[in-house]
């Protein structure tokens, strides 16, 4: 008796909010609608011109498998509500899309769902929202979670400083073209970004941490992905900062990628551009598989555990990467060290027969092995002329440094008169006591 109960009272509180089907109902076409504080019931289907905007705590609470609201007619907006949509399942979603020149900005959700959900939706934007995976009904596994932003057969739409936490995928994008996603932060999520044949789309200033991986982005053509922060995506065997896969013709630069089992990981793509990333301190800084054909120049490799790797990618072009492994000399001061930087092959070749043999890496044993394998550099790929010096300084962090650090002198000055004064005390301590 007590779920019937339990039911019957859960469904008389829901009937005692405020519906707002009623109040979008009454609303004429173009009018605006300004809810006062309140919680209200959902769902809400919206088929013709709206703008809806929040005063203060405004709650939409939806207790139904249908979106908590549903847009259905060109230009509508919605500013400011807090959405909670509380039924799970692959259908279930919060906010559903499908319509043009729709704007919704600075909405909070949270779903047993998904987020936002654009199909043959375009020309629209998504502008300061915050999403996230609704845990007050216990755990649930990644299967189970649906994406954040959500967008199938959805062109022109803009996609910006969202906040996503917790979801399967923090932006999913499918079948779109000329997509910005820009200033976005996703934490937590399978793939941070996730593209699939959205051509000529932008991918600027994102920041993604502790995803499995940071931006997965694959079957592409004429992408820009540049200025982002893909950090510490290194929970699974298969994490990478960038993750590209058969793309073509696009642009890859400016982005930090510190802290990932792989920084940037590129296989069957071909004539891409990827220069002036700072790549620092991954396991693998970056990975070319049955890569050809790409321009890799001005990145900055340290700190990394295994710099790059290449297997079946021998007519990539590099030049003037900064690797802080290689052995470099420079003998006319112009900034190129004369000795080219091999990426030797063996260990990932290694490893990739006997998995077993990571547990040996940098041992002399394994480093004598590479050695030997160096005989035959035939088809290793090969930055001939490495740069002698960073091509991407961390200028905010280095100013911090310079102007937080002592000047050498001082520094000395300082630590002689310490020594000074400690040897004074332990001779005095020392007499004392023999007195």
């Amino acid at each position: 008796m007590l779920p019937c109960f339990s039911d019957a009272r859960a469904a008389e509180e829901n009937a005692a909010l405020i519906s707002l089907q009623d109040l979008v109902d009454k609303a004429g076409p173009g009018e605006r609608i300004v809810l006062p504080e309140g919680t209200y019931r959902g769902p809400v289907h919206i088929d013709k011109r709206l703008v809806i905007e929040a005063l203060e705590q405004v709650v939409l609470v939806n207790d139904h498998p249908a979106p908590a609201i549903s847009i259905q007619a060109d230009g509508v907006e919605i500013q400011g509500v807090r959405i909670i949509q509380k039924q799970g399942g692959d259908e279930s979603t919060a906010v559903s899309v499908q319509a043009d020149g729709v704007m919704l900005k600075e909405l909070e959700i949270r779903t047993r769902g998904y987020g936002i959900q654009l199909r043959d939706a375009h020309g629209g934007a998504l502008k300061g929202n915050y999403i996230a995976w609704d845990r007050s009904q216990g755990p649930s596994t990644l299967g189970e979670k649906g994406n954040g932003i959500d967008l199938y057969k959805s062109s022109n739409n803009l996609i910006e400083q969202n906040v996503i936490v917790n979801m399967r995928d923090g932006i999913y994008l499918d079948n779109s073209k000329d997509l910005m996603i820009a200033d976005n932060r996703i934490f937590g999520s399978r793939y941070g970004i996730h593209c699939m044949y959205v051509d000529g789309t932008e991918i600027v200033g994102n920041i993604g941490e502790n995803n499995i991986t940071g931006a997965m982005i694959m079957g592409v053509r004429d992408v820009i992905v540049s200025s982002n922060s893909f950090a510490e995506q290194r929970s699974n065997v298969n994490s990478q900062g960038i993750l590209l896969y058969d793309v073509r013709d696009s642009l890859v630069e400016k982005n930090v990628l510190e802290g990932n089992r792989v920084g940037i990981y590129l296989e069957r793509s071909r004539q891409n551009e990827l220069g002036y990333n700072s790549i620092s301190r991954n396991f693998v800084g970056m990975q070319f598989v049955s890569a050809e054909d790409n321009l890799i120049h001005y990145n900055d490799f340290v700190g990394n555990v295994i710099e790059a790797e290449a297997t079946k990618s021998e007519s990539n072009q590099l030049y003037q990467n900064f690797w802080d492994m290689a052995a470099l000399l420079d003998l006319n001061d112009d900034g190129v060290s004369e000795l080219s930087y091999a990426i030797n092959p063996f260990y990932r070749n290694l490893i990739t027969r006997i998995p077993a043999f990571q547990l040996f890496f940098q041992s002399p044993g394994i480093h004598f092995l590479s050695t030997m394998a160096e005989q035959d550099r035939q088809g290793w790929t090969i930055d001939p002329s490495p740069g002698m010096k960073l091509n991407m300084p961390r200028m905010d962090l280095d100013a911090d440094a310079d102007n937080n650090s002592l000047p050498e002198g001082t520094f000395l000055t300082i630590v002689a008169s310490m020594l000074l004064l400690v040897s004074g005390l332990t001779i005095i301590y020392s007499r004392g006591s023999k007195e």
